[in-house]
């Protein structure tokens, strides 16, 4: 069906890091797209984008504050979405779920043990 997106998971974003003849994807909130061809026209040089390359660059992207021609210019790269499970918000949820797992796995003596430990970090740095 004509406009339907592609929907990418992010494991197949990481193998098009631009290296060894790979094409360059980035995710720019949870959209992926491929800046192969703008590289060399990216007014930061390529080097900002080859550093997100496979990535999602969403947080560098937003901080950077780029214009609104910028943002028609990705558009236009465009390429697919991410599949909902590996798109941010569930992405957090996934981990945050893993953490829940492990934690319900230790012993109480362990979880005792850990908690202290990061009490004493924060004291440490805070």
């Amino acid at each position: 069906m004509p406009g339907e997106l592609i929907e990418y998971t992010l494991a197949e974003v990481a193998l098009r890091n631009g290296k060894a003849g790979n094409p360059t994807w980035i995710v720019i909130r949870d959209i992926v797209y491929d800046v192969t061809q703008y590289m060399v026209d990216h007014p930061g040089g390529a080097e900002l984008i080859t550093e997100w390359a496979g990535k999602d660059g969403t947080k560098d992207f937003d901080d950077f504050g780029h214009s609104s021609d910028a943002m028609r210019l990705l558009k236009t790269m465009q390429i697919g979405v991410l599949v909902v499970s590996d798109q941010a918000k569930n992405r957090n949820k996934h981990t945050a779920s893993s953490q829940r797992k492990i934690t319900e796995d230790l012993t109480e003596e362990e979880l005792m043990k850990k908690r202290r430990s990061k009490r004493r970090m924060f004291i440490l740095c805070g």
